[in-house]
């Protein structure tokens, strides 16, 4: 049993705020590398996280696994007890400014470019070039980074021109926005 890893997983249980959890990471070596203003919601350290390499400005959602190795060798070897087979490993690297949606699987062997979106539940099996946003399993081309900047740009317009210290208006204003949507996709 890995207590180091159990160790420093409960530290990153422990600690409360996403960019404390990046530079308790980063203090301890405990990935290959960790860039500047990161933030991780993982709460554990995953399975040979030294194969794993962040860059500058990458935001990990809650539940995100990083998968750097299988179990397959584990079958084979018991059904061809003859042979040895050896556990497959990879790395994973995360260039700058990505945000990995939550409940999300990155696998070994995968390079996220960098301007990148991650949808959550999503599944990435395979390198993802960058200025873009992904979602599904797998992980497909959605639209390009600028794309989304733009959609936020106007979302921005619209709250600027609210009250924010009315919450409940903003509420309001969001399911109304929401049941807008809904009439004109049913028409």
């Amino acid at each position: 049993m890995d207590f180091k890893r159990i160790w420093h997983s409960l530290c990153l249980t422990l600690t409360l705020s996403g960019r404390k959890r990046a530079a308790y990471v980063k203090k301890h070596k405990l990935f290959n590398a960790m860039g500047e203003n990161c933030m991780l919601q993982i709460r554990k350290l995953p399975l040979h996280s030294e194969q794993i390499r962040f860059h500058n400005n990458v935001r990990i959602a809650s539940n995100v696994t990083f998968l750097t190795h299988d179990v397959v060798h584990n079958l084979l070897n018991f059904k061809y007890n003859e042979q040895t087979f050896y556990e497959k490993k990879g790395c994973i690297e995360i260039m700058d400014n990505v945000f990995v949606g939550a409940n999300s699987t990155i696998m070994y062997d995968v390079r996220i470019g960098a301007n990148v979106v991650i949808g959550a539940n999503t599944v990435v099996t395979k390198d993802l070039p960058g200025n873009a946003v992904y979602a599904g399993v797998p992980a497909r081309y959605i639209c390009s980074f600028d794309d989304l900047v733009k959609k936020r740009e106007a979302y921005n317009l619209v709250c600027a021109n609210m009250d924010k210290n009315i919450y409940l208006d903003f509420t309001d204003f969001l399911w109304a926005e929401f049941d807008k949507a809904r009439e004109e996709s049913a028409v």
